[in-house]
């Protein structure tokens, strides 16, 4: 049976207690008594084995056994604790008090040699009798050795009547302190009992629940302490109920809180989002000038929500200082001080005597919602808590619209990076060519040739080489050797000394000696006399020259660009430019080429100037009419870009509408007749003759990029008469 009750589990554990210390020490002194009745017993075996071995060694020794038996049995009459004596000497038994003669397990069970102490052994009969075999050297083993066995039956039972006895006592005891206990643990238990019972009524429901407290010792102290703890849970759980009330009205606030945000989590812009915020805003505050204020991941870029419009800031200096306004704000803030002006938040801003400050979840995102709040504000703390409340939980998603605002921005710049290389503008294969050329070698001083025809872009090209290159922040030296006449070429190329020449009233420097450090441009390097090329092939080589009329060597460290529309190598043959400069010059060729065979980018270039020219002349163009677009793609433009950009500008400044329509463009387009369209098959081929060149000749890689097989593409070859190997040049 299990015991419940405190009593029981008591008096259990007092009577378990006197047991045990009853039964330890009965043990200990048993053990005492026990070891004290044991040496006792050893002195009586070793004197009366010692004065029987002295009687019996002059019998031995006068060999007189029938004296030595006498005495033997003298001696186990005498002494009713002996068992048995017997003399041994040298295997044989001179005398013995057996009966029926000594056992023969006896004669092995103790022994002792010549010259070795007496030894005490304990043995056992076979009728369960024990006894303590002594075995003692007669005249030190000469005379043999005497054999004593004392019983330990009266030592035993001494023993045992020590336990009953202490038993007896200790059972004795038990019933004291059982009836000790009683009294005791009723007394300590009754007060417990009362806890009990209020603690029971508790449970039950019933309220104003006491235990009376009596006396001043722990029982009672604990009485008091229930009473009090009682009076403190009432006191709770009346405040639980107030609480209860309020977080339902919280609850509430909370659902309307995520109704917010779940209408927000389905868009993706940062004015949409901005706009419901702000809307929730100002239907809580009732004030009418609101501004959402946030940073992207990098803070390298600010963006202001307020009404319908989001602004874009990425100068470092006032997101730095957007950064230190908010860095100190973590809860609420209300500041007298203008913390933002414009072109951040509006005029009406600095119009109100204070700021309110609503930070944002910085987990998710940095930045903050500003109240322009007037000097009669009414608002209610609660409530603008809780829109804060809100905009904490939206900074997830304001922090999605900063990312898809981020990609945004990307993409575009990935787009309109695609669509030019720095002031070079088009996305035809033939120009990316171009480009990559441009990346490869503007980081070295190499001297490039760039050939084209007039009006494909020349001095871009060379001005984005020189912009990419480590002399991007030294000069870029123009000359238009074509502009000037011989007899001043030389003048403006190298520079000349006082009094060189007719005119010449002061020391010029020369452009070589301006774009020291930096890169020179020779812009028609073929219109170039002989006499010059000279001179410039020199500097080529050694980067020394002297000044027109002057004797000193100057040095310079420049970058030289050349560029024509001739062909310079039809020209050496003709001997109207020097071979060894030609081939000075043509270290890295560069051909650009003719608009008429990137038509591709004239759409490109149409809305690039369009949007120049309407800016310049303030029309409000804003487009191209298709039926315009398509005269622009059908003629053959002989003057290239230059040409192309005059014509925009001409037609922006005739349009009258909202875009440029064809009878806005100039005479020569509305004389051109329709060019037929290429036959499917036409275009086939071109296209297959395009991506083969693209691809260097290599099939396999021209039928990945077609998306068909090679056998496919063999036999569109054969069809279109295409041969399979890449031509010839000479």
């Amino acid at each position: 049976m299990r015991l419940r009750s405190l009593k029981a589990k008591l008096l259990l554990a007092v009577s378990a207690l006197v047991i045990m210390s009853g039964i330890i020490i009965a043990l200990l002194v048993t053990r005492q008594y026990s070891a004290a009745l044991r040496k006792a017993m050893v002195g009586q075996v070793e004197n009366a084995a010692q004065t029987i071995a002295l009687d019996a060694a002059d019998k031995i020794l006068v060999n007189d056994l029938v004296t030595l038996q006498r005495m033997l049995d003298q001696q186990i009459q005498s002494n009713k604790a002996f068992g048995y004596i017997l003399i041994v000497r040298d295997g044989r038994v001179l005398a013995h008090t057996f009966e029926h003669g000594v056992p023969g397990e006896l004669l092995g069970a103790n022994d002792t040699i010549a010259g070795e102490r007496p030894r005490l052994r304990e043995i056992v009969s076979q009728k369960g009798e024990y006894y303590l075999d002594a075995a003692w050297p007669i005249f030190g083993g000469k005379a043999g050795v005497l054999r004593l066995g004392y019983s330990e039956s009266q030592y035993r039972h001494q023993v045992n009547q020590l336990w009953a006895e202490i038993g007896l006592f200790t059972l004795g005891i038990l019933l004291i302190a059982a009836i000790g206990s009683l009294f005791f643990v009723r007394r300590i238990t009754r007060p417990l009992a009362a806890l009990v019972k209020a603690t029971q009524a508790i449970d039950r429901g019933e309220a104003n629940v006491r235990v009376a407290v009596q006396g001043d010792d722990e029982i009672t102290a604990l009485a008091s302490s229930f009473n009090h703890m009682v009076s403190r849970q009432e006191e709770y759980t009346r405040r639980l109920e107030e609480q209860a009330s309020e977080l339902e009205r919280a609850h509430s606030q909370t659902v309307a809180a995520c109704q917010v945000v779940r209408e927000i989590s389905g868009l993706r812009t940062l004015q949409e989002m901005g706009g419901i915020l702000l809307g929730r805003l100002r239907d809580t505050v009732r004030c009418g000038h609101l501004a959402l204020i946030v940073l992207d991941a990098p803070r390298d870029l600010l963006f202001v929500v307020s009404g319908a419009e989001v602004k874009k800031f990425s100068d470092s200096n006032l997101i730095q200082q957007v950064q230190e306004h908010l860095d100190g704000i973590r809860k609420i803030t209300f500041s007298r001080k203008k913390l933002f002006k414009p072109p951040l938040v509006s005029e009406e801003f600095l119009a109100t005597e204070r700021q309110a400050l609503l930070p944002l979840d910085r987990d998710h995102v940095f930045g903050a919602a500003v109240i322009a709040c007037p000097g009669n504000c009414d608002c209610n703390m609660e409530e603008i808590q809780r829109v804060g409340m809100i905009l904490n939980q939206a900074a997830g998603a304001l922090k999605r619209a900063l990312q898809y605002e981020e990609e945004q921005d990307a993409l575009k710049a990935q787009v309109e990076q695609g669509q030019g290389f720095g002031e070079l503008i088009g996305k035809d294969p033939k120009m990316r060519v171009i480009y990559k050329l441009i990346e490869d070698v503007a980081p070295s001083d190499a001297t490039i040739l760039i050939q084209g025809e007039s009006g494909t872009g020349k001095e871009l090209v060379a001005r984005a080489i020189h912009l990419h290159s480590p002399r991007r922040d030294a000069p870029f030296v123009v000359i238009n050797c074509s502009a000037y006449p011989v007899t001043l070429l030389e003048s403006e190329l190298f520079g000349h000394e006082k009094g060189a020449f007719t005119g010449a009233l002061r020391q010029k420097a020369g452009r070589f000696e301006q774009a020291d450090g930096g890169t020179v441009f020779l812009d028609e390097v073929g219109d170039i006399p002989l006499p010059a090329q000279i001179k410039l092939l020199r500097v080529l080589q050694t980067r020394k020259f002297e000044r027109v009329g002057g004797e000193a060597t100057l040095t310079v460290d420049v970058r030289i660009l050349a560029a024509t529309h001739k062909d310079l190598m039809q020209e050496v043959k003709n001997g109207a430019f020097r071979e060894d400069l030609f081939y000075r010059l043509n270290v890295i060729p560069l051909l650009l080429p003719p608009l008429r065979d990137r038509k591709n980018d004239i759409p490109l270039l149409v809305e690039h100037f369009l949007k120049l020219f309407a800016t310049a002349k303030g029309k409000g163009v804003q487009g191209i009419s298709s039926e315009a677009l398509r005269l622009l793609l059908d003629y053959s433009w002989p003057g290239n870009v230059r040409e192309l950009e005059n014509t925009i500008e001409h037609a922006v400044v005739l349009a009258k509408a909202g875009q440029v329509e064809a009878w806005d463009l100039p005479s020569v387009f509305q004389t051109i007749s329709p060019v037929a369209s290429p036959t499917l098959a036409q275009q086939e081929g071109k296209t297959l003759r395009q991506i083969l060149e693209e691809c260097g000749w290599n099939k396999k890689l021209a039928a990945q990029r077609l998306g068909i097989s090679r056998s496919t593409l063999y036999l569109m070859l054969k069809r279109h008469k295409i041969s399979g190997s890449k031509p010839a040049t000479h």
